[in-house]
């Protein structure tokens, strides 16, 4: 699968956040817990020997990630089996409504949100180059139903438009718990058909917090779903 195989794996831990990890317990005096420190050899393992090698990984717990500065979100890649942590890159406004973050892992893999919604990807082949989504300025997640409009990579260098004809639900308070912490959320559900096939998005929603704290959503027929968790925030 190439090099951008290589960017997302399930055995994965960002080395941004591992030493994030090790710094923080550093910074609590000279011993590091247990979970750090299969997370450190976990990750020592493949860099040594650069194979796709399956480690498993230590779950995550709530005080490993008390010691973390900053948002990060979990990603999976349903397709694959893949799994990474990525931070913010940085937080924009354009022409459009909504705010633009870009997610990043160490080894340059991009996740493009806007108000939560998934409208671009990079490194991760067969990206979404871009998305035209129906999302509105202190909404989070679609803001209603309408055209969903997605420009994919088809090839080296060329790109394909899908446009997807979608209609939004509200399914009602959720509570949904994330490393041993629950939250208050909206389940809203976004069903959408075209180009000979249907695709479901949710998105779990904090509106209080202004929080999208989980999601499910298509990147397109190549990358398929991926699921995300917040995992810390700013």
């Amino acid at each position: 699968m190439g090099k951008s195989m290589g960017m997302i794996k399930r055995w994965h831990l960002a080395p941004v956040l591992l030493a994030l990890l090790i710094l923080g317990a550093c910074s609590q005096g000279n011993q590091v817990t247990p979970l750090q420190l299969q997370v450190l050899q976990a990750g020592q393992q493949i860099i040594a020997s650069k194979r796709s090698v399956k480690v498993e990984r230590p779950p995550l717990t709530r005080s490993t990630l008390d010691a973390v500065e900053g948002s990060y979100i979990e990603a999976v890649v349903e397709r694959r089996d893949a799994l990474a942590y990525l931070h913010v890159d940085a937080r924009r406004q354009d022409q459009h409504p909504g705010q633009i973050t870009v997610w990043r892992t160490d080894d340059n893999v991009t996740l493009t949100m806007r108000n939560g919604v998934l409208i671009a990807t990079r490194g991760l082949g067969g990206d979404l180059l871009s998305a035209q989504v129906p999302v509105r300025s202190g909404t989070l997640g679609p803001a209603h139903g309408g055209a969903h409009v997605m420009s994919l990579r088809s090839g080296a260098n060329h790109q394909r438009r899908l446009s997807l004809a979608c209609e939004l639900i509200d399914l009602g308070p959720e509570t949904v718990r994330i490393v041993e912490q629950s939250y208050s959320t909206r389940h809203l559900q976004q069903r959408c058909s075209g180009g000979g096939g249907e695709v479901v998005n949710d998105y779990w929603v904090d509106s209080s917090a202004g929080l999208v704290w989980k999601s499910r959503q298509w990147a397109g027929p190549q990358i398929g779903y991926i699921r995300f968790r917040r995992l810390t925030t700013d």
